[in-house]
C-alpha cells in the first residue's frame, strides 16, 4: 500500500486479465450486469477508501471549488436523516419517496442545513456530482476509475465471487459492509451499527486492500452507463463524448441497499445517474492517471 499525492492510501492492482460481471444471474435485467466477460487491464493504483470529508476539504481549501449541490442550492437527503426545518424541504422524489430534496444540503451539510461534518472527517464525502468528482481527481493529478478498473479492484483477486469477500453476505454472522437491516425504508435495526455513512475502513479490506467497495456510498466511475451486453464501459473501449443528458456509472451500493429492493452491494452490481446528480449516499475514489 502506498500514498497518492493527496496522502490517501492507495492499492496496486496488477496487470492481468479479469473476469467481470454477474456469475449468479442475480442482477436486475435492466442494469446490464451480464454476460460475464474477460478484460485485460494494465496495472494501476486505486484509493484504498472512498475520498473522505477531510480529503475533500483540502481540495476545496486549495481551490475554492464550489460543488454543484451548493450552486443548485439543494440536494437529496434520506428521509430518516434529514436535519432541516420544514421550509427547507422542497419535496419528495417521484418513485423514491424516501428521498427528499433539501435546500442547503451539500457536502458540508450532509443531512441538511442544521447538520455539519464536525467529527465526520473519516466518513466518505457525499453530495458530490460526477463533475465534482472529476474536478477533485484533476486537482489530485488522478482520474476516476473506469468501470472495468473499479470492478477488477473491488473483486480483490477473487474470480466470480458474489461479494468482495466471497459468496456469503454475513460469514460467521459478521456484517462485512454498511447496508440496510430491517424494513426498508421505514425501520433500520442498525445491526451493523449505522443508519447512514460509516467511517471508511470500518469493515475488513478485500484481497487487494480496498475498503468499502460494498455499501457505505455509491462511487462514481468515469464511464457513461450502458446496458447493452459487452458495452463499451465493460470492455474498456474508448469512451464517447460527454453529453449532459447521459447517465454515468456508479458502483458498490450504499448504506440504503437492502435485498428487498436493491441488492446492488454484490460486486458485479451497477447502476447509473445523471452527472449533475448529488445525494447523501454517493461519493467516489480515484485511480492513477494515464
Amino acid at each position: 500500500m502506498t500514498t497518492s499525492p493527496t496522502d490517501a492510501a492507495t492499492c496496486l492492482i496488477p496487470a492481468d486479465r479479469y473476469l467481470l460481471g454477474d456469475a449468479f444471474d442475480e442482477g436486475y435485467p435492466f442494469d446490464g450486469e451480464g454476460p460475464q466477460c474477460e478484460v485485460e487491464l494494465e496495472g494501476f493504483d486505486i484509493d484504498a477508501t472512498p475520498v473522505t470529508n477531510a480529503a475533500f476539504r483540502r481540495f476545496v481549501d486549495a481551490t475554492a471549488y464550489v460543488t454543484e449541490a451548493e450552486t443548485f442550492g439543494d440536494s437529496a437527503v434520506f428521509h430518516l436523516a434529514v436535519a432541516a426545518r420544514p421550509e427547507h424541504v422542497r419535496g419528495r422524489f417521484g418513485g423514491a419517496p424516501w428521498w427528499l430534496s433539501v435546500a442547503g444540503a451539500d457536502w458540508r451539510h450532509p443531512y441538511g442545513p442544521l447538520s455539519n461534518v464536525d467529527g465526520l472527517d473519516d466518513h466518505p464525502v457525499v453530495h458530490v456530482s460526477w463533475a465534482d468528482a472529476q474536478a477533485y481527481a484533476a486537482w489530485a493529478g488522478r482520474a476516476l476509475p473506469t468501470e472495468a478498473q473499479w470492478e477488477a479492484a473491488a473483486r480483490g483477486g477473487l474470480r466470480g465471487a458474489r461479494y468482495a469477500w466471497g459468496d456469503e453476505l454475513t460469514p460467521g454472522g459478521r456484517w462485512m459492509c454498511n447496508i440496510w437491516q430491517g424494513t426498508f425504508p421505514t425501520r433500520n435495526t442498525r445491526e451493523d451499527g449505522w443508519l447512514t455513512t460509516s467511517p471508511v475502513g470500518t469493515y475488513p479490506a478485500n484481497g487487494y486492500g480496498l475498503f468499502d467497495v460494498a455499501g457505505n456510498v455509491w462511487e462514481w466511475c468515469a464511464d457513461r452507463f450502458e446496458t447493452t451486453p459487452a458495452s463499451a464501459s465493460r470492455t474498456g473501449a474508448p469512451l464517447l463524448p460527454i453529453v449532459q443528458e447521459e447517465r454515468r456509472v456508479t458502483r458498490g451500493g450504499s448504506y440504503l441497499c437492502h435485498e428487498s429492493y436493491c441488492n446492488r452491494y454484490r460486486v458485479a452490481a451497477r447502476t447509473g445517474n445523471t452527472p449533475d446528480s448529488s445525494m447523501g449516499n454517493c461519493g467516489f475514489r480515484t485511480v492513477s492517471a494515464g
